[in-house]
């Protein structure tokens, strides 16, 4: 069973994380630094205090304010990123409908999304049994890149490799319902090779 971290690791990611962690750092030491001389500059010149004073400890004010903030909101996206998870990029959530004797050994099974440029494990959620003598595979894998090119590979163990194309843009916008079901675009077993898609090896997705 893959783990949450392998959904969003990537190390590309990790060193630009350390970078954006960095400047943040860099950006709230600073606003430490103005907003103690804007607070000590007021502590002894209060008395004398004009409204340019006013005006001009106004705005280092504000200019801490927003460093603090930038500190506050990057750091909480470099320790998001951290813990493997990042928000601000999609991911496609799937639902894989085949025949339930092929799921017997999905603790033994590793799912990946091809495109071409990476290759990226995806997080399995659980199997979930059908009445029709199916089962339905759930799970997630993020996306990494803007590329058309996807494609989900289901590889379980000594059951064979199947291949689902994910139709969608570069850039896909996130939905709330699941898509319609579409076939396998190919399947490859330890006995018959590879053959055409079947009925019976369906999947569905959404953008999260």
């Amino acid at each position: 069973m893959n783990t949450l971290s392998s959904l969003f690791s990537e190390s590309a990611d990790g060193q630009l994380g350390i970078l954006m962690s960095a400047l943040s750092g860099i950006a709230a030491a600073l606003a430490v630094a103005l907003a103690m001389t804007v607070y000590f500059r007021l502590s002894y010149r209060m008395i004398y205090v004009n409204w340019r004073d006013v005006a001009r400890h106004g705005l280092a004010a504000l200019a801490a304010l927003a460093l603090f903030a930038f500190a506050a909101y990057d750091m909480r996206h470099a320790a998001l990123a951290y813990l493997g998870l990042n928000p601000s990029k999609p991911a496609v959530e799937f639902e894989i409908r085949m025949p339930r004797e092929m799921l017997t050994a999905v603790t033994d099974s590793q799912i990946e999304l091809h495109t071409d440029r990476n290759q990226t494990l995806a997080l399995v959620d659980g199997v979930r049994d059908l009445s029709d003598g199916r089962a339905v595979l759930r799970g997630a894998v993020v996306l990494n890149h803007r590329t058309a090119d996807r494609v989900l590979v289901v590889n379980l163990s000594g059951k064979g490799i199947f291949e689902f194309r994910l139709r969608l843009p570069a850039e896909p916008h996130r939905s709330a319902q699941f898509g319609p079901w579409h076939l396998a675009d190919r399947i490859a077993t330890p006995l018959a090779g590879a053959v055409a898609p079947q009925d019976g090896y369906t999947i569905r997705y959404r953008v999260l």
